[in-house]
């Protein structure tokens, strides 16, 4: 295994991804699996390789990814933020293309909760006047 150099901490919704970079041939890997077996859908695989398009530098590093919690989506997510922290670790150049792409930037947006008198966050159980 070669040695990891860098890494980064990715969170979206309620997922947690761990990055650790290294210099490598463009490999990448989450939990043990290829990114694009385990993200099965072409979509979330391209969401993993956003910051690596803008730096031009697919194959230039190998990732290990720990990523758990949340589903699919929020898991690609918070990949995609690990990822752009451990490039910026590896090399602080990278830092006006990707936060200028949006990659830099935590995507807060979460669950709305369930209130009580209503069957979910925003919806009203149906009006009758009789």
């Amino acid at each position: 295994m070669p040695e990891t150099t860098e890494n980064g901490t990715g969170r979206r919704k309620a997922a947690v991804a761990r990055v650790y970079l290294s210099s490598g041939k463009g490999k990448i890997k989450i939990n043990g699996r290829d990114f694009r077996e385990y993200l099965c859908r072409g979509s979330l695989a391209n969401v993993v390789l956003e910051p690596l398009d803008a730096i031009d530098k697919v194959d230039a590093y190998d990732f290990n990814i720990n990523v758990k919690g949340g589903g699919l989506t929020g898991q690609a997510g918070a990949i995609r933020l690990g990822i752009a922290r451990a490039l910026l670790q590896d090399n602080a150049d990278y830092r006006p293309v990707l936060k200028a792409a949006g990659y830099l930037k935590r995507d807060a947006r979460r669950v709305e909760r369930k209130k009580y008198g209503q069957p979910g966050a925003r919806k009203r159980f149906q009006f009758s006047k009789r």
